[in-house]
């Protein structure tokens, strides 16, 4: 679904506040019980909220990711804003890891006029993406591909990462949790993202502001392991004084001025 701007309030209302019921909603937003429950009934069917009697929540599953097609449609403006703040810092003729997740291929999509690009991927996707570019090397990674969203994972795409040690690890996660770390649901997905951290010059992370205090149930890796973080909004806290701790680059892709 295509949120509209009470959508994404309301969703980031339940993100930081926790359980809402309907009631407290519609003060909350100055609308009628009515287009509450419409606008809840929306985001659910999009998976994006879990009901209960008289009230929302995010959905609670720890285990589960949320659909491929759903995901590519979540917060597409902010992906796109995201995906040309990390192009730019992209240099030309360097190396980069690039692994799964829509926003990650958000970045392919925008990379498609750099020079002498030598990308290695876990991500069919992506592959298929860049290997159209005629000045771009694709190394695509073995392993077992899942049919959700093409993705590559396994033992032997931790090994085949083991061999390369680049300039840029470009990652996305599922969730970033208050504690700081990065979290995401398949366990093999998180060997072979562990394994890009540790093969990669710089760490940079690509996530938009819906990651934050999403649970998910495997540890990734710290934000202190990150370099720079790529984000549409201000990260709420803790997070902020984590990033400064952990001397973390924040850079907050808004909204472009030039845009109608």
């Amino acid at each position: 679904m295509n949120l509209n701007p009470r959508h994404t309030q309301l969703l980031d209302d339940v993100r930081a506040r926790g359980p809402q019921t309907i009631e407290a909603l519609a003060d909350r937003f100055g609308v009628t019980l009515q287009t509450v429950r419409r606008d809840v009934q929306r985001l659910a069917e999009a998976g994006l909220l879990s009901r209960f009697h008289g009230g929302v929540r995010l959905p609670g599953s720890t285990t589960e990711n949320i659909a491929y097609r759903q995901r590519q449609r979540m917060s597409s403006a902010a992906k796109t804003r995201i995906a040309r703040a990390v192009a730019q810092r992209v240099p030309n003729g360097c190396s980069l890891i690039m692994n799964i997740g829509t926003t990650i291929e958000a970045v392919a999509h925008e990379l498609q006029h750099h020079r002498g690009l030598r990308v290695i991927t876990n991500n069919l996707h992506i592959a298929s993406l860049m290997s159209t570019h005629p000045d771009c090397e694709v190394i695509v990674a073995g392993g077992q591909v899942r049919s959700a969203d093409q993705g590559i994972v396994g033992e032997a795409t931790v090994d085949f990462m083991r061999q390369f040690k680049v300039d840029i690890g470009l990652i996305g996660i599922s969730g970033i949790e208050a504690d700081g770390t990065l979290r995401d649901f398949d366990y093999r997905e998180v060997k072979v993202a562990r394994t890009i951290v540790e093969q990669s010059r710089e760490v940079w992370l690509a996530a938009d502001h819906s990651k934050f205090n999403r649970p998910a149930m495997v540890e990734l890796a710290r934000l202190d392991d990150i370099d720079v973080l790529f984000t549409d909004q201000p990260p709420p806290a803790p997070f902020d004084e984590l990033m400064a701790l952990g001397n973390v680059e924040c850079v907050l892709c808004g909204a472009d001025p030039e845009a109608p």
